[in-house]
């Protein structure tokens, strides 16, 4: 498994992770089919799935990425790639993703740190919140839309039937408040949803010493790249 990897929590039931859910979630998605292709240690599907997850803004999958480069796993070993990496996914300061960034820093040497905000330009014009997260909010915003069509007020039940699975032909019902609850998919309250599970720190995880303060320009942000 991946050293990074989704905090076990029940902020997503698997009542509501169908493929229809998973389609209108693609950071959910790409991160899950991600970790499966690593646990198969077929690391090079599993960087590029992960990496769509990035895209839409999964600060986990960022991480794991990071960590990818960092070690040498599926791609050629790259320092400075991995600490940009790992600074994309504390970009929300999350505490376990900080402490590893902050880890990553005080291992570079000054070439390294120099080349990092050269080459962390266009990482952040792709990958940066200020672009993945309007990306998955248009997703979210018009799969809510189809799925609900002109309906207005509550959806009492819906039935689903998956296509694979042990369940795949038979289906089961769920409470549509469940499914459609706003924190899976109103913007707002999903980002409120995804701090709650990544702000506090894993329990029981080994501590990599002492947090370094790092320059505040070591990586140019939105702002700097004229955007």
């Amino acid at each position: 498994m991946a050293p990074v990897t989704a905090k076990n929590n029940d902020a997503f039931p698997p009542e509501v992770m169908t493929e229809g859910f998973l389609s209108a979630h693609p950071d959910l998605r790409w991160r899950g089919e991600g970790l499966s292709s690593y646990q198969r240690k077929d690391y090079a599907v599993a960087l590029t799935q992960l990496q769509r997850a990035a895209r839409h803004a999964d600060k986990a999958s960022q991480a794991i990425v990071a960590e990818m480069y960092w070690n040498g796993v599926g791609v050629e070993a790259d320092r400075v790639m991995g600490y940009i990496w790992m600074d994309l996914a504390a970009e929300r300061m999350y505490h376990d993703f900080v402490v590893l960034r902050e880890r990553y820093w005080g291992e570079l040497n000054q070439v390294e740190r120099a080349a990092v905000i050269e080459r962390g330009r266009a990482v952040y014009a792709e990958y940066g919140d200020e672009v993945a997260k309007p990306r998955l909010e248009k997703i979210l915003r018009r799969e809510r839309r189809r799925a609900t069509g002109s309906r207005t007020g509550s959806v009492n039940f819906l039935t689903i039937i998956p296509a694979t699975g042990p369940l795949a032909g038979t289906g089961f019902t769920i409470p549509g408040d469940m499914y459609y609850a706003p924190k899976y998919w109103q913007p707002e309250k999903y980002w409120q949803l995804q701090d709650t599970i990544w702000k506090a720190p894993l329990k029981g995880r080994v501590s990599v010493g002492d947090v370094e303060t790092l320059p505040t320009e070591h990586l140019p942000r939105t702002d700097d790249q004229g955007n």
